[in-house]
């Protein structure tokens, strides 16, 4: 099986090198394709009207010069572009928890959705310090073997797997449901005129967390998985409907 291996910390994250690791240990043809440098809320913003490069910095490892999303366009559209595609995209370890909002924001949730875009199962972990303990990486691989056998019951139909990993393994596996714990909530000013106004964005979150959210798992200290979908089935109500049609007439 192919495995591609994708982030948006950069090819010098250790999360990265770990996740890659342990990618190892399910099969012996995993490429990795990282951005060049770090993006922070990079959300799944695509690099159009300008030129990519694709640097080999490693046997079957890229840095790319465009936002994360674009590391899997490029794996699909240049590096396997007649070749066989990978059979998994695993995004990570990003180096912060994806929790609530950042499902929108977040470069890591941005390359595992591109992935079910292009039909292929798709995992994106997170987790605050990973990469710097090498006792963790069986217990990862573990971790992602298990995922992968069971990927007829969470992959396909724009469905991708979230986990958002406390600071060791093992630990208790919980079902969460998405939260509410917005980034950028709060702006400081630097300089103020009457006619131009300096502000920088905060970083940080509030913390927020309610029973069985994402933040709530994590606080236990369980691993806290979410089964993401891109798109929405929910019927528009009959009432919008009517409403806009009778707008529109």
């Amino acid at each position: 099986m192919r495995i591609l291996v994708c982030n948006d910390d950069g090819t010098g994250s250790a999360g990265l090198r770990l996740l890659a690791d342990a990618a190892r240990e399910l099969s012996g043809d995993v490429w990795v394709v990282a951005p060049d440098r770090k993006w922070t809320a990079a959300g799944h913003q695509l690099s159009f009207d300008r030129d990519l490069t694709l640097t080999r910095t490693g046997e079957r490892t890229y840095a790319c010069s465009g936002a994360p999303a674009d590391c899997v366009v490029a794996a699909m559209t240049v590096l396997f572009d007649g070749a066989a595609r990978p059979g998994l995209v695993l995004s990570g370890i990003n180096d912060k928890r994806n929790v609530g909002e950042d499902v929108a924001y977040s470069g890591t949730m941005a390359i595992a959705r591109e992935a079910v875009f292009w039909n292929i199962p798709a995992i994106a972990l997170s987790g605050e310090g990973w990469g710097v303990d090498a006792a963790q990486l069986p217990r990862l691989a573990r971790l992602l073997a298990a995922a992968w056998n069971t990927r007829d019951d969470w992959a396909g139909d724009g469905r991708w797997l979230g986990l958002n990993l406390p600071a060791t393994l093992p630990a208790p596996v919980e079902a969460a449901r998405i939260g509410r714990d917005k980034i950028a909530s709060a702006c400081d000013i630097v300089q103020r005129s009457d006619d131009r106004i300096v502000y920088r964005i905060r970083r940080g979150r509030p913390g927020t967390r309610a029973s069985g959210d994402e933040n709530d798992r994590l606080h236990s200290g369980c691993i806290a998985v979410v089964q993401h979908r891109w798109h929405c089935d929910d019927a528009v109500a009959e009432s919008v409907l009517e409403a806009l049609r009778n707008s529109a007439g």
